[in-house]
């Protein structure tokens, strides 16, 4: 007999036997309704707020009146007769194919594959609709009572026909979603594994091929989630770094406000379809996120327990059928969002856009709900085998999609925890290009603050340049009007010029244009408009200090190489004392940025940082004595050979502050610029004396008989001949055969006298009683053969020579080469700085580092001295009593009387030396002075190549230079406070 139970409630004619009616285990099915129903609401509200916050009013509007549709198909088919199920699951699954067929035929064609049919503004996409009439079909075939082999051979061959259609497109995604479909609707319909397993065999069979017929774009999206997103070069490795960006840059509530929201959504690729929950994450928040999983998982589980209730197989095959595909669409999509599966193309069901989509979605809810509503007004008993066949699984199912997308959930809040700032800042960088705005240079002055080298951008007449955007400015032909009256050219010139540019041009320079009129611009704030001063550098002082103070120019590869995070185009020390503090100088660039669109075209302006401008530095030079010294030697040189070059300086004992660096010739390092001054840099470098190079450290000549005064110190160290005691002289001396002369015929002297009168031949018979181990260590001593130390860049070490080094260069020191080692000439070479350091050494008993830069600071700021080295003391300071006595007598009555008429006591030692460079009749004539004596302020160093008589007299420079020194030494010492940062005063 067959029973029909309305409700849970027995029959009229049944007993009850006392008991009170069993209460239905679902209370009328409303209360499952409205869960499902709220569920998929709250999700397609969500994807309508995302779509109107990243493409607009008018895209959500679109998608809105779809899903009104869909809601009205929703609450048909919830009303839909369960006897009409089979015809409506056939009607929708032939017409899918056909539509599929047509396709083939008729179909629109998008990224290579061929998908949508076009209806006027319209497209649809029959594959989509192809997962409904799988599902129905299938439900109603597996819900038969058929035996198992016929339901599983029929419900293959029929979802084979739209797997086929859907693998041509091809559609990936789609074919894997009626894949997993089918394979899951013959599991829960009570398929045996023994006939299901083969099927498997033949999907792994076959995986290779299907592999083989992707597309590029769908290998790519395989291949970087293979690889992983970051180190992936493809499309889809970016699509996924740019859904993480928006996930850890979202913060809890999105970003409500910034406007910016809109650009950054511009670089998330699919923000509407595939990539969707990252867009609502990036939107509207983590927050939005969680709801949108807690809405799916609801969903989920509640048309899982919806195959629990309908009165036939058929109908609860349709709920759990439906509840797998929007599970696995779910957890596909969610996974690929955050690189944690595939980006396989998956939209997410209800929230991404697509009106096919949307529409069979809900409908497919729909015919879901009136089943279970149905089951649950209305049940049949039927044979008692039928609660054993229920779709199995589901339950379990449903379980590893929740735990799957909770995961999800927890990955994604932990990315945005961990990784949110780096990750916001990566989207702040890639939409933001920056326009470097130069930092001026500091100033080079000298020690009472007078100008050696400026900016021309802080002078009054500095040129400024401007700049536009073009993609900003062209727009608004009121700002380009007033622009080109601004820098005084014609709008239709300005407007061409604009429009000719590429759209991703950052920045198009327009006009140079004065500093008033620069200033004028800047005043007008025209949005895309930017005022850049020049990077010239100025020179005040030219060719007086050239070598000195070097230039700036344009970062060379070599610069690159030694500053690798130099920008394109920068200006830097290429020479000089701009080389050697441009650190210093540089200051730190600003920048103006400007927002572009993932093309790269300029949307907006951005931040703008303000260049810091570099720090000043102040040197020890005093100009006034480098205008004298320079003349001086300008004076000795002239009328000789443009070849011969000449080099003096001034140096303070105590500390080794340089206070004059003169060098003849030199050159206008205003040439340089930039821009260069082609012809005038070319002319510098041709020119003979090497004018390029600064000859005070960089050239290195024979010292000649100044170098006696290290000769007489290594006989102090080693006294082979008492400093007392007088022995003969005369005109030559003879050693093996060969002859060395006296500079003239001389009676007996001890050592004081033949310093004084620079007496060769007792220096012959002294360097050869010494031997050359002893001259050569005193020299070392005293700074010979190696560098200074002094702050500028290609300092030469000069030369001394050892019977081992140059046996090693293949030469061969003889008896000789020791003898003319006393007189200062043979394997010996020094600079003027070397010359002045020994000088230094013997007169004060301490050798001291030589420094230009004073101190940094900026203009109207306290300066903070730079550190120097303190002083090293001679070894033998004590025993150099009679050395320093000699170069007092070179004043007083030697070869220096020249100097015996200034206002203060002079010590010195003259030099005139043979130069293989040189004719016969030139000499490298030197003088090195230190006064006063014995505790001297100033060592004064010149060396002037030429015969070393008349106007070309080394002494008469010196005499100068030191009376200069003398008359204005409070001057000439003085300079502003610093702050020492060692003593913190």
């Amino acid at each position: 007999m067959l029973i029909v139970e309305h409700g849970d409630n027995p029959a009229a004619d049944e007993p009850n036997n006392g008991r009170k009616p069993a209460r239905r285990k679902d209370k009328g099915g409303v209360t499952f309704d409205v869960l499902a129903i709220i569920a998929a609401l709250v999700l397609v509200v969500i994807g309508l707020a995302n779509l109107w916050a990243v493409d607009g009013f008018e895209f959500a509007a679109r998608q809105a009146a779809i899903a009104a549709a869909g809601v009205v198909l929703l609450a048909a088919f919830w009303r839909f007769r369960g006897a009409l199920l089979t015809a409506l699951g056939w009607v929708t699954y032939l017409g899918a194919v056909v539509l599929l067929a047509v396709v083939h035929v008729a179909g629109e064609t998008f990224n290579g594959a061929t998908r949508w049919i076009g209806i006027g503004d319209f497209t649809f996409q029959p594959s989509e609709l192809a997962k409904l009439g799988v599902l129905l079909v299938l439900a109603a075939v597996l819900g038969s009572q058929r035996p198992s082999w016929q339901r599983f051979a029929l419900g293959v061959g029929l979802a084979v026909v739209p797997i086929t259609f859907t693998a041509l497109q091809p559609d990936l995604s789609t074919t894997m979603l009626l894949l997993v479909l089918t394979v899951s609707m013959l599991i829960i319909g009570r398929i045996p594994a023994r006939i299901i397993l083969p099927l498997f065999a033949g999907v792994i069979v076959v995986a290779p091929l299907v592999v083989g017929s992707l597309r590029p774009y769908q290998l790519q999206r395989l291949g970087s989630f293979l690889v992983g997103s970051h180190e992936s070069p493809t499309g889809a490795g970016w699509a996924v770094r740019q859904a993480h960006i928006a996930v850890g840059s979202g913060s809890l509530f999105g970003r409500s406000g910034d406007p910016l929201s809109g650009l950054f959504a511009q670089y998330l690729p699919e923000k509407e379809t595939d990539l969707a929950l990252a867009s609502v994450v990036g939107q509207f928040g983590l927050v939005a996120g969680g709801v949108v999983i807690i809405a799916a998982i609801v969903l989920v589980w509640r048309l899982a327990l919806a195959s629990r209730v309908p009165r036939s197989p058929h109908g609860a095959l349709v709920a759990g059928g439906l509840a797998i595909l929007i599970g696995v669409e779910i957890v596909v999509s969610v996974g690929g969002n955050l690189g944690l599966l595939p980006l396989a193309g998956v939209p997410f069901p209800l929230l991404s856009f697509g009106g096919t989509a949307l529409l069979v979605h809900l409908a497919a809810l729909g015919v879901a709900l009136g089943v279970r509503r149905q089951g649950a007004r209305r049940r049949l008993w039927t044979m008692p085998g039928w609660r054993n066949r229920r779709p199995r699984l589901m339950r379990t199912i449903a379980l590893a999609s929740s735990a799957l997308l909770v995961l999800f959930g927890l990955y994604g809040w932990n990315l945005q925890m961990t990784r949110g700032p780096e990750l916001a800042a990566a989207g702040h960088e890639q939409m933001t290009r920056c326009i470097r705005l130069p930092a001026p240079r500091g100033a080079i002055t000298d020690r009472h603050g007078a100008p050696l080298a400026v900016s021309a951008s802080t002078a009054e007449n500095a040129i400024d340049q401007v700049l536009a955007v073009p993609a900003l400015v062209r727009s608004r032909p009121d700002d380009v009007a007033k622009l080109a009256s601004l820098i005084g050219q014609p709008v239709d010139a300005v407007r061409t010029t604009l429009d000719n540019a590429p759209a991703t041009t950052l920045s198009l320079p327009l006009a140079d244009v004065p500093r008033a009129a620069g200033d004028a611009v800047t005043a007008a704030g025209i949005t895309g408009v930017i005022v850049v001063p020049q990077g010239r550098r100025s020179y005040p002082t030219g060719a007086l200090l050239g070598p000195v103070l070097g230039f700036a120019g344009i970062a060379t590869p070599t610069d690159i190489q030694r500053w690798p995070d130099l920008p394109a185009g920068e200006i830097v020390g290429r020479a000089g004392l701009e080389q050697q503090y441009d650190s210093v100088l540089r200051g730190v660039n600003g920048r103006q940025c400007v927002y572009v669109s993932p093309p790269g075209i300029p949307v907006a302006m951005g931040e703008r940082v303000e260049p810091v401008r570099g720090a000043d530095l102040r040197l020890s030079l005093d100009l006034g004595l480098q205008e004298r010294l320079s003349a001086g030697l300008v004076n000795a040189l002239r009328g000789q050979r443009k070849s011969h070059v000449g080099a003096a300086l001034a140096m303070d004992p105590r500390n080794g502050q340089i206070l004059a660096l003169a060098s003849a010739p030199s050159y206008d390092n205003n040439v340089y610029g930039p821009p260069i001054d082609v012809a005038g840099v070319q002319a510098a470098a041709k020119a003979p004396g090497h004018p390029m190079l600064e000859h005070a450290t960089q050239a290195a000549l024979p010292p000649g008989s100044t170098f006696k005064l290290v000769v007489a110190a290594a006989q102090m160290v080693n006294p082979v001949i008492p400093p007392e005691k007088v022995i003969p002289t005369g005109g030559s001396y003879t050693l093996g055969g060969h002859t060395f002369g006296n500079w003239k015929p001389m009676g007996p002297m001890d050592l004081v006298q033949s310093i004084a009168w620079s007496n060769d031949v007792y220096f012959y018979k002294l360097a050869n009683a010494l031997g050359p181990e002893p001259i050569i260590d005193a020299a070392h001593a005293l700074g010979v053969g190696k560098r200074t130390g002094i702050d500028l860049p290609g300092e030469s070490p000069g030369y001394i020579g050892t019977p081992e080094s140059v046996a090693a260069n293949g030469g061969t020191w003889y008896g000789g080469s020791t003898v003319i080692l006393g007189i200062g000439q043979g394997y010996l070479t020094v600079t003027p700085l070397q010359n002045a350091l020994f000088t230094a050494g013997v007169a004060t008993g301490q050798i001291v580092t030589p420094r230009l830069g004073l101190a940094t600071g900026t203009n109207g700021g306290i300066f903070t001295t730079l550190p120097t080295p303190a002083p090293t003391p001679v070894p033998f300071s004590d025993k150099l009593g009679p050395v320093r006595d000699g170069m007092r007598a070179v004043v007083t009555g030697g070869t220096g009387t020249g100097l015996s008429g200034l206002p203060f006591p002079v010590g010195a030692k003259t030099g005139t030396a043979q130069d293989g460079s040189l004719s016969d009749v030139h000499y490298d004539n030197w003088l090195s002075a230190a006064a006063p004596m014995p505790d001297p302020r100033i060592v004064m160093t010149a060396v002037v190549q030429g015969p070393g008589s008349g106007g070309n007299n080394v002494k008469s420079l010196i005499a100068d230079g030191l009376r200069y020194f003398h008359d204005n030494e409070a001057r000439v010492m003085s300079t502003d406070p610093m702050q020492d940062p060692a003593s913190g005063k």
